[in-house]
């Protein structure tokens, strides 16, 4: 079974939350309110996901290119961007999860 580098799994995930940005907001007293606020936290959780994986990208530039940079912060860096993306990770598992046991309800 192949790995997939990190900074891919998180540029697809930053681009799979980019596609819900034109939803529309809901109105005011509806339930959708509550949804604005998780979809929010989302959106919040995904975007330090991100940059938490460019700032250990670009630690590792500076380290392997030679124009500085030290060794224990590309490794703090890049545990970092993984504890993230596992995290996003396994949110995303429980929401899918959630789904399918909603979906397994009967009406």
């Amino acid at each position: 079974m192949s790995s997939i580098p990190a900074s891919m799994a998180l540029n697809a995930y930053a681009r799979a939350a980019g596609m819900g940005g034109n939803v529309q907001t809901p109105q005011p007293g509806t339930a959708g309110q509550a949804n604005g606020a998780f979809g929010d936290m989302l959106k919040q959780a995904m975007t330090e996901a991100v940059n938490s994986s460019k700032a250990g990208e670009t630690q590792m530039a500076a380290v392997t290119g030679g124009t500085g940079g030290n060794i224990v912060d590309v490794v703090t860096a890049v545990a970092e961007a993984e504890s993230t993306l596992q995290t996003v990770v396994t949110v995303r598992d429980k929401v899918i999860t959630a789904y399918q046991e909603i979906m397994r309800m009967p009406i």
